[in-house]
């Protein structure tokens, strides 16, 4: 069973971040998560995936990228939720925080990136190669962070609905930018939010499976890309 979670505030720059702490148990790794536009650290669909990345011994940090003032700014406007640069800062920030813990040293850590958040992770793993060594990307607007594709080093999977067409174009040509081990995984009949049955269970299993390889343990050897159902 995991920890029950713990309510930390993240420093970046001059405001601080909530966020949702649960270590890991097994010294496995932990996963932080980089949420979409309009959502945060409280997100239902990230909390399930979350809920079984515990079940197998892995650790998690939710956050909010936008502080409790400009939230509610963000809500009605939509001011922060495409500034790519401000949220890479933030997971930057927490990434930084994270690593700095006395009890995270040795941790792997890796990224779970949800629409412009897959974004973030992206840029943000490039800036962080000797930190990050995974990313999950679930319908992620990759063409945000395709000018850091090609720095990023860690394995990378990537997670599209099959009936998410426009992002499957994307994702489609940021494996082509890609030069680290990757996969790109298509869920069968499942839209950009994985509303439709199983389907948010099916990014769960495969999350967490792609996290137990890289975070787990030794790393097996490199594989060829492949696309699957």
């Amino acid at each position: 069973m995991a920890s029950r979670p713990l309510a930390v505030r993240i420093p970046s720059g001059k405001v601080e971040l909530d966020a949702d702490l649960v270590p890991s148990e097994t010294g496995k790794g932990v996963v932080l998560f980089a949420h979409g536009s309009g959502s945060g650290r409280r997100s239902p669909r990230n909390r399930t995936v979350a809920a079984l990345l515990h079940q197998h011994g892995l650790g998690t940090l939710l956050l909010d990228l936008l502080s409790s003032s400009e939230a509610p700014v963000d809500e009605l406007t939509a001011r922060y939720r495409f500034d790519i640069p401000l949220l890479t800062e933030r997971l930057l920030s927490a990434t930084d925080w994270y690593a700095s813990r006395p009890e995270s040293k040795g941790v792997p850590l890796g990224f779970f990136g949800a629409s412009t958040g897959g974004a973030v992770a992206m840029i943000a793993a490039a800036e962080r190669p000797e930190l990050v060594r995974a990313i999950v990307l679930r319908g992620a607007r990759t063409d945000l962070g395709d000018p850091a594709a090609e720095r990023i080093r860690c394995p990378t999977l990537l997670l599209v609905g099959g009936e998410d067409a426009p992002i499957q174009q994307l994702n489609d040509r940021t494996m082509r930018r890609l030069r680290c081990e990757k996969e790109l995984v298509v869920i069968p009949g499942a839209s950009h939010l994985f509303e439709e049955p199983g389907t948010l269970e099916s990014v769960a299993r495969r999350t967490a499976d792609w996290f137990d390889r890289y975070l787990g343990g030794a790393r097996p050897p490199r594989k060829l890309a492949v696309n699957s159902g």
